[in-house]
């Protein structure tokens, strides 16, 4: 009896041990939410330019899916989307103030590029504002010297031969005192300068007018919305500058004629029911 129990025990530990050691096959479904990882190709290197050799890595565009962008356009970057049709990120560039060795750039840096996206963006921005703000608001009051209608022109192209001389100096001499110190700032920093840094905002030893104080995940957040809206106000003041050009007057006056009534309108209502 002792026997057949040690050969029983023995047979279940067998058994045990057989069934964890064996593996058995799983089936799992996907049911399309997983891709299959494909493994990266090596890069491609044609030796004949760095921009050669950008466009011969090139993948598909976010921003033009039946386009393609330079390798240089990795999507590390903030706010990147591939849009680059024109391939100037695989020309690199740098500070024009740093000689023939800074301007040259280094390949896949577009820090010189992001500056220029900012400065350009919140300029037009600027402008959008100069454009709506005074028929919505009205404009500044003129004398004698000036003239009484000095600044009374709605539309930006026109008003901008119309205003004394002394008011634009007085833009430019602005313009000038900023763009001195944003280069002087990026003397200062060197390598360590982060694109569009103007020393205000949060931070320590910085203007912060309205105490902003943000998380890293927010204030990344704010920067991806900055450059947007920098996008945005790009396009914006071409259209708005191209409206005025074609039509001669500002961009309220445009807007409100359009919803005025048109006279064949007020006419049709007699031929119309009494009542309707």
């Amino acid at each position: 009896q002792l026997i057949k129990m040690k050969l029983a025990a023995a047979s279940v530990i067998a058994f045990a041990a057989s069934t964890t050691a064996y593996t058995a096959p799983s089936m799992t479904f996907s049911l399309g939410r997983k891709k299959k990882t494909a493994k990266k190709a090596a890069p491609v290197v044609t030796g004949a330019s760095p921009s050669a050799d950008a466009w011969a890595n090139a993948g598909t565009s976010i921003a033009l899916p039946f386009a393609t962008a330079p390798a240089t356009l990795d999507g590390t970057m903030l706010g990147d989307v591939g849009f680059d049709p024109l391939g100037f990120s695989t020309v690199p560039v740098g500070p024009w103030f740093t000689g023939n060795e800074g301007r040259s750039g280094q390949i896949g840096n577009l820090s010189w590029y992001r500056e220029a996206e900012l400065i350009h963006g919140r300029i037009a921005q600027i402008a959008v504002v100069g454009f709506i703000a005074p028929g919505l608001f009205g404009t500044l009051p003129g004398n004698d010297w000036t003239g009484a209608d000095a600044y009374s022109n709605l539309n930006p192209l026109d008003a901008f031969s119309q205003v004394p001389g002394l008011a634009i100096l007085q833009i430019f001499l602005f313009m000038s005192y900023l763009e001195v110190r944003r280069i002087n700032i990026i003397k200062e920093e060197g390598e360590s300068y982060q694109p569009g840094d103007l020393r205000i905002g949060q931070g320590e030893g910085r203007y912060n007018p309205f105490g902003l104080n943000y998380s890293d995940e927010a204030y990344a957040e704010k920067q991806l919305q900055e450059l947007k809206h920098c996008r945005l106000g790009m396009i914006g003041v071409f259209g708005l500058w191209a409206q005025a050009q074609a039509s001669g007057v500002g961009v309220t006056e445009q807007i409100g004629n359009a919803l005025v009534a048109p006279d064949y309108y007020a006419k049709a209502g007699y031929f119309l029911p009494e009542g309707i």
